[in-house]
């Protein structure tokens, strides 16, 4: 292949939760770091396409359209075999790869898709229920207004780390900045804020690692109506012309991997059984070595191998990939993606190969 373009294949914004202030600054520190193939991959959310579209046609960067979901399989649940979620058995995460643009999703589809959307605002309009009940407890003097969350932090998907920023933006606004630290300490029930409280990405983690996850005073669990089988998502995103795509944890900082995903034969053979050709990875979770293993086996297998950054937490990283021990992907990591992103990008396009994609995206991209 000619020279390689890189390719960050996976990153939320605001129309779900996203470190980027909105898709003009993600799209700017692309063009700025020279990755010309971008992929908007918003949870449950397609309302963000026309917005990437345009803002990548006047950076001459080459867009993918995609999407996640939270999905269950009944079957990996009844067995306790934890897939790409290292904490809830049978509940897994999956994207959708090179979605129609124009929008197609209509009908069954697109209904199921909103109910999901709903449920998942609805169980983080709890959540805050909980949290001013605790802000209550404490005699924070304040409270957190959804609708207002709702309508200056969002763009329609609620997350529960909107709601960490609305508490941290919150506490900044109504508790005087001497006070703040033993603030924190009240809030999180005695515990003292571990991050330097100038670091807003690290305050929000601890204040959604406290309060919002499981054992915080704010905690709710998720309906299982939040979770669409997982057949049910395949269908979606086929219905809404994308590519299901299954996205790999692999290594974690511990050389640890699920239980599904350790022995890569094995996956990639269930895998193909349940009808995915496309997978992905978020680099910065894996080594190097172990990266490429798993790449490198599942493009010889025949799979659509693509990176992405995820950009999915307060924490504004740079948009060129990475792994957890290097600095920039190998040769070989950026051939591969590069390649998967040209099946992606000749999918939208109604074409067929790789050679059809590398070309659509070499007539756009222009550095």
């Amino acid at each position: 292949m000619k020279n390689i373009i890189d390719v960050n294949a996976h990153m939320h914004t605001p129309y779900s939760f996203s470190a980027f202030t909105g898709v003009k600054q993600a799209l700017d520190m692309a063009a700025a770091e020279k990755v010309g193939v971008v992929g908007i991959n918003d949870f449950y959310s397609l309302d963000g396409y026309g917005e990437w579209k345009e803002e990548c046609a006047s950076r001459n960067l080459f867009p993918l359209f995609n999407i996640e979901f939270i999905s269950l399989n009944s079957e990996d649940q009844a067995a306790g075999l934890r897939v790409n979620d290292p904490n809830n058995p049978g509940r897994t995460y999956l994207s959708g790869k090179g979605l129609a643009y124009p929008v197609i999703l209509k009908g069954k589809e697109a209904q199921q898709l909103a109910d999901v959307k709903a449920e998942s605002n609805a169980q983080v309009e709890k959540m805050c229920a909980r949290l001013n009940a605790h802000l209550d407890s404490v005699k924070a003097g304040f409270n957190i207004d959804f609708r207002q969350v709702e309508k200056e932090l969002t763009r329609g998907s609620i997350r529960e780390r909107h709601l960490a920023k609305a508490l941290r933006m919150a506490i900044e606004a109504n508790v005087a900045e001497a006070e703040r630290l033993s603030f924190y300490e009240r809030v999180f029930g005695g515990k003292p804020l571990k991050s330097d409280i100038s670091d807003v990405a690290k305050v929000e983690n601890e204040i959604r690692g406290n309060l919002l996850k499981s054992g915080g005073a704010a905690f709710v669990p998720e309906d299982p109506k939040a979770f669409l089988p997982m057949e049910t998502v395949q269908a979606i995103i086929e219905a809404a012309g994308g590519i299901p795509t299954y996205p790999f944890l692999a290594d974690d900082a511990k050389g640890n991997f699920t239980d599904f995903e350790g022995d890569l034969m094995k996956a990639a053979d269930t895998l193909k059984k349940r009808g995915f050709k496309s997978v992905e990875f978020i680099t910065t979770r894996n080594t190097t070595a172990v990266l490429e293993q798993y790449a490198g086996y599942l493009t010889d297998e025949g799979f659509i191998v693509t990176f992405g950054s995820e950009h999915n937490t307060p924490a504004l990283e740079p948009i060129r990939l990475r792994t957890r021990d290097a600095e920039v992907l190998s040769d070989k990591l950026r051939e591969i993606n590069y390649h998967g992103a040209c099946m992606v990008a000749a999918h939208q396009a109604g074409l067929d190969s790789a050679d059809a994609g590398d070309e659509l995206i070499r007539k756009t991209v222009k550095f």
